[in-house]
């Protein structure tokens, strides 16, 4: 024994050997330590390894559900949704899962209005059922190169119109007051209402979605009533409004960015309301293409007894490709639009300070101030002009426009030049919510105080007796206009055009 200790005869049993040999079980035993930590606190759950079928039939929903709550022991986890067609009723979110479509996989929303009441028995006010739900949860993500399929075209879900009342309609995605939201690289298609919707969440990343959904009413593209959100590179096809920014609640819809999207709609592109109980403040969209849907299988706008005098000239066309819209008793202030380039738009610019209630306000108008939109080129496609409007006693204010440039089909007429326009305080906010022809061939403004046009021009493809611009009750209104337009003053003062 002592032989066998003797450091001459062996080498490794030296006193150096002896001194590091502790150290080294040290950093073995703390690796293998952090190896354990690790793989028991970021899980990864295969759907199909806990059972899951991709035939597109078997019901899924209790496998996904169990990854997804196996997941949310951790510290971090993933479920992976790999390639087949998943059928499943609606899923729960937890705190700290991401949920991975792979590219070729695809869930299918159940078509069973059953499926969705029973699991949202109570819904209030704006509250509706979804596919893929979570509430009060943060670190959250749905990612992957797959598809969510909401089956919304089924006949379970075709019942019209939600102003007609019946039964709700599931959303795809509906996110509330969740905190750290990653959504990207998702196809998501045919939603029974709403595509996706993020409603009093904190901190939302969106990148990369492509929406198709034109197989039912209220076929909403994208709708944000939140903090904090980066939104870019996104594709959305919808029969309803592409991009929508929306305030049902007292909080402010805030702190926002859009960036390089394509945005295609029957409804409007670019919206701003119409819910702005709260309001809108710091938002900013940019570099994005607006252009007509690519069916349109319900708004019919050439032939729609609502627009049959418009004069629209294609059969599938955009409401409005930027509507902003504060009309129920919030505050819309700070808000800028850039670098849009529309086709197929009925109307390009409508901006609404409208009074049709004040849920919050304390008995105050809505206000909307501190409007910029600049670097637009549209191609207009109807005789309803674009409008800046308040209603009598309250104004719109501080609304910069430059850098414009408008095609519009023309042909208005001496009597159209004379429309007498309707107030409409308590009106639905819409292009057309002063009737299908406005008397301004470019931009009619009523109700506004310190408006300016820099660089603005409206070209008609055929003659146009109306005055490109059109003002009613404007104080304080400047034109810095690179070539001559027809400008009308009606109780109007301070109006500046050119600096004459």
């Amino acid at each position: 024994m002592i032989s066998l200790l003797n450091s001459e005869k062996y080498p490794g049993n030296s006193p150096l050997i002896r001194r590091n040999f502790p150290y080294l079980n040290r950093k073995i035993i703390l690796l293998l330590f952090l190896f354990f930590v690790y793989h028991n606190t970021y899980a990864r759950i295969t759907i199909t390894d806990l059972g899951a079928k991709g035939d597109g039939v078997t019901d899924n929903t209790e496998i996904i559900q169990k990854a997804i709550d196996q997941c949310s022991g951790t510290s971090a986890g993933t479920v992976i949704v790999p390639p087949g067609k998943y059928l499943t009723r609606p899923l729960f979110m937890r705190s700290n899962v991401r949920l991975h479509i792979e590219a070729g996989a695809e869930l299918l929303g159940s078509t069973r209005l059953k499926d969705y009441s029973d699991v949202f028995p109570v819904l209030k006010g704006k509250e509706s059922p979804a596919l893929i739900y979570a509430e009060n949860k943060e670190n959250i993500s749905v990612t992957g190169h797959g598809t969510i399929n909401g089956q919304g075209g089924h006949a379970e879900f075709q019942h019209g119109n939600d102003s007609q009342g019946g039964p709700r309609r599931p959303k795809i995605i509906y996110f509330r007051k969740c905190k750290n939201v990653t959504v990207t690289d998702i196809t998501l298609r045919n939603s029974a209402y709403w595509t996706q919707d993020y409603e009093q969440c904190d901190g939302v990343f969106i990148r990369g979605v492509k929406v198709y959904s034109h197989c039912n009413y209220n076929n909403d593209g994208l709708d944000i009533d939140s903090r904090n959100v980066i939104v870019s590179d996104c594709y959305i096809d919808t029969d309803d409004d592409a991009l929508c920014f929306k305030s049902d609640f007292s909080s402010v819809c805030e702190n926002i960015t859009v960036s390089n999207c394509v945005l295609a709609s029957n409804c409007n592109a670019i919206k701003f309301g119409t819910a702005s109980l709260g309001g809108f403040r710091n938002i900013t969209v940019t570099n994005c293409v607006v252009r007509s849907a690519s069916e349109d299988n319900i708004r019919k706008w050439k032939t729609n007894k609502a627009t049959a005098f418009a004069g629209i000239q294609r059969d599938t066309t955009v409401l409005a490709g930027i509507a902003l819209e504060s009309v129920d008793g919030g505050v819309m202030d700070g808000i800028s639009v850039s670098n849009v380039l529309m086709s197929g738009v009925q109307t390009p610019v409508f901006i609404r300070l409208g009074d049709r209630r004040r849920t919050y306000s304390k008995g105050n108008v809505s206000i909307l101030k501190n409007i910029q939109i600049h670097h637009i080129i549209a191609q207009s496609e109807s005789l309803i002009a674009c409008s800046v409007t308040g209603v009598p006693g309250s104004y719109a204010e501080n609304i910069s426009l430059r850098d414009i440039h408008i095609t519009a089909p023309g042909g208005g007429t001496k009597v159209q030049a004379e429309e007498t326009v309707k107030e409409a305080e308590k009106g639905y906010p819409e292009n057309r919510m002063f009737g299908s022809v406005l008397p301004a061939s470019g931009f009619y403004v009523r109700h506004v105080k310190n408006i300016t046009f820099q660089n603005v021009s409206v070209i008609t493809r055929k003659p146009d007796i109306r005055p490109v611009f059109y003002f009613d009750d404007v104080t304080d209104g400047r034109l810095n206009l690179s070539e001559d337009a027809e400008v009308k003053q009606v109780n109007s003062k301070n109006i500046l055009v050119n600096g004459k």
